[in-house]
């Protein structure tokens, strides 16, 4: 059996070193973006979360045609998946289908670390957007 995969971005390679990427900032959160749409052929896009400890999160919000993938770097998060917040370890996986209500945070006195994959990719679009609403408290 023959397994073919459709190439749905560039064909070129995409490296960024620990700690690399797009940085935002916002307050004790702050995204590290791996790789965009750009990169990506608009397939996905990946993106490193850091929270501060005692960081509240981003408000409960949802995305109509997006899922998300959330896998713990370090830390113990906590994630809100429709209506059930839920503490999860590092190297746990967190899977948020499109339409489905999610936030995260880190109520904890130690840094919380998440990859997260958005599918399809975009999501850095709203960055600037969502830097302005951190910052306007």
């Amino acid at each position: 059996m023959t397994i073919r995969h459709r190439r749905r971005g560039p064909s070129s390679r995409c490296h960024r070193a620990a700690g690399g990427g797009r940085r935002y900032e916002m307050g004790d959160l702050t995204a590290l973006f791996k790789a965009d749409e750009d990169e990506t052929g608009a397939g996905y896009s990946i993106s490193e979360w850091i929270l501060a400890p005692g960081q509240g999160g981003v408000g409960a919000h949802e995305h109509a045609a997006n899922d998300e993938v959330f896998y713990v770097l370090e830390g113990r998060p906590e994630l809100l998946v429709g209506d059930t917040w839920t503490v999860f370890e590092t190297g746990a996986f967190i899977r948020v289908p499109a339409g489905v209500t999610h936030d995260f945070r880190n109520l904890t006195d130690r840094p919380a670390r998440l990859l997260n994959v958005y599918v399809p990719g975009g999501f850095e679009r709203e960055m600037p957007k969502i830097v302005a609403w951190f910052a306007q408290g």
